[in-house]
């Protein structure tokens, strides 16, 4: 097993008023030789959105995007007309193939919203950009991870144009809960939402992450009330 922990205090960050985001990896005006990918996965930014405020149409090509919303509201707009609210509890994810041009607000004019959003690199390139959102509140089980994200189509899960599984779970302090690897050969990026948990030796707070690769299996650890999301994706 070989791991590589990203430290929430470490990550990249830029502040531009209305956009408070930290990015785990290179992105915009921040740039970190050691920290471009993991694996496929391209970019994770944790962003807060003032209310009111968002990013105004721009387009995406060949990327496999997916928003989770942690607090608030997000509002989708994109060409190829789907609009929609994504909430706490809902996932989004847009191939954006060929091209796309989307915006994203937060429709609120009282509170911030704050989301991550998660960059894939696509399995393949130039395919016919795709949107979908679903809601997972009703199926999450306590101390149970609940897989959001699967490389194939199916009505319990959204689906990725890449070798991907993303999965998330709430766990009680003193939970020990093994995770096994969805697709030979990839690799795990557990990024701790919220809480204390131990995984291979390493110790995790709020935001912290770990990325777990070269092996089938591994095993966390809840030190306290955890939220805890992860992103299975190809080593490249």
């Amino acid at each position: 097993m070989k791991t590589v922990f990203h430290p929430a205090n470490e990550r990249g960050h830029n502040d531009i008023g209305w956009l408070k985001a930290n990015f785990s990896f290179s992105f915009g005006p921040y740039h970190n030789p050691d920290k471009v990918h993991f694996g496929a996965l391209r970019v994770l930014n944790d962003d807060t959105i003032a209310q009111g405020m968002g990013f105004g149409s721009h387009p995406h090509d060949n990327m496999e995007i997916t928003t989770i919303v942690l607090e608030g509201a997000v509002e989708h707009k994109d060409s190829m007309g789907n609009k929609g609210i994504i909430k706490p509890g809902d996932v989004q994810v847009m191939s954006a193939g060929t091209g796309v041009v989307h915006s994203e607000y937060n429709p609120s004019q009282t509170e911030p919203a704050k989301a991550l959003q998660i960059w894939v690199f696509p399995k393949l390139r130039n395919i016919q950009p795709r949107y979908d959102q679903k809601n997972f509140s009703d199926v999450m089980v306590q101390n149970q991870f609940t897989t959001m994200i699967s490389p194939v189509k199916s009505e319990e899960t959204l689906w990725l144009n890449q070798d991907t599984t993303f999965s998330q779970g709430k766990f009680d302090a003193g939970q020990k809960v093994d995770y096994t690897m969805k697709t030979a050969g990839n690799g795990a990026y557990v990024f701790l939402i919220d809480g204390n948990a131990t995984i291979a030796g390493s110790v995790l707070n709020k935001r912290d992450a770990i990325g777990v690769y070269d092996t089938n299996t591994f095993t966390i650890e809840t030190n306290s009330e955890s939220r805890i999301l992860i992103i299975e994706v190809p080593m490249l």
